[in-house]
């Protein structure tokens, strides 16, 4: 163990050249030569990002003397022996405007720990203080700092000292520096805030209502985790960007400004129920995945790809649980939750991927292929995320309907807690599976077998129908048509191309063309630029209105550039698959029906 905590500091050094500097002074530096190294990925985002090439400099002293630096691979440095304190500086270049990186300009600094703080190999146990600098005149002077991370001597929301535990807590603590607007709630008798960055009029004191709603039901669910003493939300607002980043403490949000609730504005808009299923989401993972954790993630490795089936558990599970929060709160109501559900049931079905792939394979693959997509994702590939949700939400109907309400979902994820996360050694690959069995006393090695091992659609309709909930496909309307709504009834159905065109640079791209769809099997190709539709400009905005001049059975011309080449295609239209879903609540559903049905929303009959 070191005699010293590790002292880091970062100066927002040069913010038009968007440079940090990073120093790190070790107290008894290892004498065989101290080994330094960033890591290659961040918990939460399971793709190998090699944060140690955004390193632009990195130098080493020992007593005011230059010490050697040797290059082990891409991410590792080692010191020349020395017998006194170590200090190494680093220069990183941080335009990464990710929950997942670090960016730094003229307007604000953010970063994550494992973008830019290397780990004294050896002595990671050791406890890590930051000194949080301000940038250079004139740069900051209305700045902020925002960071779950304690401080030791820094006064809120100020620049200075701040302490963490060991290396592994001291990186998952995000920072957000610059002009904050900044709501403070307690949930469950514990401080939380929300600090946002960006332009945007909003309601802050009704975000900050909301937010306690959802935190308080999961803290009702699962029980308040012993060390959660504080938490904060940081939330990047801009024109049109979503996405999240789970932190023990804290999480990292980016929208639109369009999402958040306008000031005198009491509805809740489809943008602020998705923000709010955001917030939900992140604030879930605080005990599914951040302390309930599969054990190979037990301890991480933050310089080589972790192997799990389980992330549909941890994501899946997760989804699952952010949308039933917000009816179980009462911010949204039960036929809102419906559409939710039935838009996310659409997504599952237009994905041709779920019958190649399970979400076991896809979870243990997400380092190569979630989150690698290429071109033939859609058809090769399902979400563990989309389709994880789907199987929690059919788990626990099979859970209630075989135990007569007396075994939940709810109880398996109370178990897990208690068994997996408490002790510290993670779940195991079958731990979910085998708490499910034990508490409700049910076989369900054919269920697990099926849907998470197998490629088979979950069975959705007929476990819905026990709760009084119609499921129905009808075809899509259009390209913006997400699902979960009945039919407008406005315009008659156009025939299919299977291929979706999306703007990029001025330019109208396929994207994506679904297997054995027409536009596959004319040869129409991802990436193809779009140019003309029988000779009519063809645009991603304008495609649907070509489609509905058509019928099924047509044959049409479609011209691309590939490559700078022109080529034409003919393509005969065919019938569109009834792949959109939406749910109803079956007014003619017996009592027990509707009763399982409030008992699994949490509403009042």
């Amino acid at each position: 163990m070191p005699t010293a905590p590790h002292r880091y500091a970062i100066t927002p050094a040069n913010p038009g050249a968007h440079l940090f500097e990073v120093r790190l002074t070790v107290a008894a530096p290892d004498p065989a030569g101290q080994v330094f190294a960033l890591p290659a990925w961040i918990p939460g985002s399971y793709m190998i990002r090699d944060y140690a090439r955004h390193v632009v400099s990195i130098k080493a002293e020992a007593g005011g003397e230059p010490v050697a630096l040797a290059s082990i691979d891409k991410s590792r440095w080692q010191a020349a022996k020395v017998n006194s304190p170590l200090t190494i500086t680093l220069e990183i270049f941080a335009y990464d405007l990710s929950v997942r990186g670090a960016h730094l300009d003229t307007t604000h600094a953010f970063f994550n720990g494992p973008c830019v703080f290397p780990s004294v190999v050896g002595q990671e146990e050791g406890a890590c203080e930051l000194e949080i600098c301000p940038p250079p005149a004139p740069h900051g002077k209305e700045w902020r700092v925002a960071t779950s991370m304690r401080g030791d001597g820094a006064e809120q929301y100020g620049f200075g000292a701040y302490r963490a535990d060991n290396y592994d807590e001291f990186i998952d603590h995000p920072v957000e520096i610059g002009d904050l607007q900044i709501g403070e709630f307690e949930a469950g008798d514990i401080p939380h805030a929300i600090a946002v960055r960006g332009q945007a009029r909003f309601d802050m004191a009704r975000l900050c209502h909301d937010l306690v709603k959802i935190c308080e039901q999961h803290q009702q669910l699962l029980g308040k985790p012993a060390d959660l003493d504080r938490y904060l939300f940081l939330l990047q607002v801009t024109n049109d960007s979503y996405g999240g980043l789970e932190h023990g403490w804290s999480s990292s949000l980016v929208c639109a400004r369009s999402e958040l609730p306008a000031r005198g504005d009491e509805s809740v808009s489809d943008g602020y129920r998705r923000f709010l299923g955001l917030c939900s989401h992140e604030y879930f993972h605080l005990w599914n995945i951040k302390r309930l954790k599969p054990a190979a993630f037990v301890p991480f490795d933050l310089q080589a790809e972790a192997y799990t089936g389980l992330l549909w558990v941890f994501e899946g599970i997760t989804s699952y649980y952010d949308d039933l929060a917000l009816v179980r709160s009462g911010l949204i109501t039960a036929e809102s939750y419906l559409e939710l559900l039935g838009q996310n049931m659409t997504r599952v079905q237009r994905t041709h991927g779920r019958f190649r792939q399970s979400v076991e394979e896809s979870s243990f693959y997400a380092w190569t292929k979630f989150y690698k997509q290429d071109a033939n994702a859609t058809n090769a590939i399902i979400s563990y995320y989309a389709k994880g949700a789907l199987i929690a939400l059919a788990l626990d109907l099979t859970l209630r309907h075989g135990t007569e309400g007396k075994t939940t979902l709810d109880d398996v994820m109370r178990e897990c807690w208690q068994r997996f996360a408490e002790s510290g050694s993670g779940m195991p690959e079958r731990g979910l599976e085998a708490v499910a069995a034990e508490l409700s006393g049910m076989e369900l090695g054919d269920f697990f077998g099926r849907y998470v091992r197998g490629t088979a659609d979950v069975p959705l309709e007929a476990l819905l129908r026990e709760i009084g909930v119609t499921l129905k496909l009808r075809v899509s309307e259009g390209s913006s048509d997400t699902g979960g709504k009945a039919p407008s009834g406005k315009a008659r159905a156009m025939p299919w191309l299977g291929a979706r065109l999306t703007s990029s640079d001025g330019k109208s791209v396929f994207r994506f063309v679904r297997a054995n769809s027409p536009a596959e099997q004319a040869g129409i190709a991802p990436g193809d630029e779009a140019v003309a539709f029988d000779d009519m400009r063809l645009t991603a905005g304008n495609l649907d209105q070509h489609l509905r001049g058509h019928l099924a059975g047509d044959k049409v011309s479609i011209s691309v550039y590939r490559q700078d080449e022109l080529l034409r295609f003919n393509v005969r239209l065919a019938e569109r698959p009834d792949d959109t879903v939406w749910l109803t609540l079956d007014g003619d559903a017996d009592v027990g029906a509707t009763d399982r049905r409030d008992n699994l929303l949490g509403v009042s009959a």
